[in-house]
């Protein structure tokens, strides 16, 4: 076999099976990190983030290193090095050393979203703390200064329900792991 036709085939070959539950569909689990990545896409994320996202995600283990990522997702090192220090400033995974050796290994964060989320909160304060100096500066009786007044109050509205809406994921996220763990799981 030529070069050409062994890279070929290494570009066509499913992704490694390491890690996998028995019986599980690597087709099937490709086509969900590529939908997923798609949504995450349409929803603002550079494309081969979220791809390598949608691949750690998908792992059991949470945990890939940059060539398993590259060999899942069939893309080359740069690729997934440029992803993962995007995925690394925007905290959506961490960086690790693997045991016993140089390489690094990429890990997703259970709590992911809840993450997301409570960063959100922090963005959302600040966004408050200007859009009431835009009020200011407007004067809130104007038409500019109206507007701004209602898109503050929509963001204290948007904080006050996010914060309790963490609170009562935290408390069901809880009792979950907790019948998991009573249940063996």
């Amino acid at each position: 076999m030529s070069e050409q036709q062994e890279q070929s085939a290494t570009r066509t070959a499913p992704p490694p099976r390491d890690g996998h539950a028995a019986g599980r569909d690597d087709e099937a689990v490709s086509q969900f990190v590529e939908r997923f990545a798609a949504q995450l896409v349409d929803a603002g994320m550079q494309r081969m983030s979220a791809r390598v996202f949608a691949c750690l995600l998908a792992s059991d283990s949470g945990v890939l290193t940059s060539a398993e990522l590259g060999e899942r997702l069939q893309v080359s090192p740069a690729a997934v090095s440029g992803a993962i220090r995007y995925l690394s400033q925007v905290d959506m995974v961490s960086r690790e050393r693997e045991p016993g050796s140089r390489r690094d290994r990429y890990r997703v964060h259970s709590d992911q979203w809840y993450e997301a989320l409570a960063r959100r909160d922090n963005v959302l304060t600040r966004w408050e703390g200007t859009l009431r100096e835009g009020v200011e500066s407007l004067g809130e009786d104007s038409p500019a200064g109206r507007r701004m007044g209602e898109t503050l109050v929509f963001f204290e509205f948007l904080q006050k329900e996010l914060t309790g809406m963490l609170q009562r994921w935290r408390e069901h996220r809880d009792q979950l792991r907790a019948e998991l763990d009573a249940a063996g799981r």
